[in-house]
């Protein structure tokens, strides 16, 4: 319901173009490998691939797209990492319809773009910075992409084969990458592995509330 929200405000703008969308960071990547898009429009908190990973490959492999993050959230935490991953920009979903037109055009164009409450966060550091494609840095920087993805899934509370599916590798391959993530991390069990994908913002904390 989002995103056709946000299609149909933007096919209002004669030169924009929505060309693709994606339900989750793993298909994301794959379109803008596909479709080579000028600028994405990422969420941070998406299933099976959170933005920030998907976000750290698309800027690798394709530096040419820019991406622009679409959150709920503006703790300083997701913001420098964000701006750390060569982001164009960070908007809050409570921002206007009009003023997200005028920052995908912005960032089209090469310039940054933040929301106000952003922008705060990032006092004092140079804007032209954040487009120059940084490595993504942050506690889990010595965790490799693959072992990121893997424990986003275990996170998740997805089994070792549904996991092998979603990467398309062997289950000794995902089992071998689980032993290797509770190794650097020092982390010996699926509870702490989530608690550590939480904290680190590679997974979002669910809370179910009930009411008698």
């Amino acid at each position: 319901m989002v995103r056709e929200g946000i299609r149909n405000r933007l096919e209002l703008e004669d030169d924009l173009e929505v060309v693709g969308e994606a339900g989750d960071g793993r298909k994301a990547v794959a379109l803008v490998k596909k479709l080579r898009p000028a600028v994405v429009l990422m969420d941070i908190a998406m299933p099976l691939l959170n933005g920030l990973e998907a976000t750290r490959q698309i800027r690798k492999d394709f530096p040419d797209t820019k991406v622009l993050i679409l959150s709920a959230h503006s703790h300083a935490a997701f913001v420098k990492q964000v701006t750390g991953l060569g982001a164009a920009g960070f908007l809050l979903k409570q921002t206007s319809s009009d003023v997200l037109v005028t920052a995908i055009r912005e960032v089209q164009k090469g310039n940054t773009f933040f929301s106000p409450a952003i922008a705060s966060h990032l006092h004092g550091r140079d804007p032209k910075s954040l487009d120059r494609g940084a490595q993504f840095k942050k506690k889990s920087n010595h965790l490799s992409s693959r072992e990121v993805e893997v424990l986003q899934l275990i996170a998740e509370g997805q089994p070792n084969k549904q996991v092998a599916a979603e990467l398309g590798v062997s289950f000794k391959t995902v089992d071998k990458h689980r032993q290797h993530l509770m190794g650097k991390l020092n982390i010996h069990d699926i509870a702490g592995l989530t608690r550590y994908a939480i904290a680190e913002g590679i997974i979002k904390s669910n809370v179910l509330v009930t009411i008698s």
